[in-house]
């Protein structure tokens, strides 16, 4: 297998998305099971559910770089509304609000290995997407949802820099996280 020689600007953007990656990968350095699922401030947060939110974002917008608007769908059922939703009376949540929720938790069988694992994979997806498609700026229209703009568009080269801004957002929160813990920094 022959590797794939990147131009400057993949390289760059691919470089500071694996150097937010390692600062949030680092906060659970040494951490059980148990201590990857614990919310030590006042937050629902836990170190293991951040690294699943972060996996499954890169996981969402890579899929969104690649097919488009058809990869990210937030349908609600028959008869909820956004504000149902939004105000948490909807009478039924759509399986794509659900899987969001889940995502910052540890849930039975959850481990931190296999948090890291999948996330690893995620970025090895990432890499040979950014590696592969012709343009980066190639732009796909954002699916409707009250979070989007009416009519917005967003290029591949965006979408990587939203990405690499969510993962070191949350390399941020998961270090607060980590200290208020047991006391240790990511560095």
């Amino acid at each position: 297998m022959t590797a794939t020689i990147l131009d400057p600007e993949r390289t760059e953007l691919l470089a500071e998305l694996a150097t937010a990656r390692a600062a949030l990968i680092i906060t659970t350095r040494d951490l059980s099971d148990e201590q990857a699922g614990q919310r030590p401030t006042a937050s629902a947060l836990c170190l293991g559910g951040l690294i699943k939110h972060v996996a499954s974002i890169e996981e969402e917008w890579m899929r969104f770089a690649v097919e488009g608007p058809s990869a990210m769908r937030y349908d609600l059922p028959e008869g909820v509304t956004w504000a149902d939703l939004a105000s948490g009376a909807a009478r039924e949540f759509p399986q794509w609000a659900i899987d969001h929720q889940n995502d910052f938790h540890m849930l039975p069988g959850d481990t931190l290995a296999g948090v890291l694992e999948r996330y690893h994979r995620i970025a090895q997806r990432s890499a040979e997407i950014i590696a592969t498609v012709p343009d980066l700026s190639a732009a796909h229209p954002l699916p409707e949802a009250p979070w989007n703009e009416p009519g917005a568009v967003r290029s591949i080269r965006r979408v990587l820099i939203h990405v690499i801004a969510e993962t070191a957002q949350h390399a941020g929160h998961a270090d607060i996280l980590r200290e208020t813990l047991d006391g240790q920094t990511s560095t």
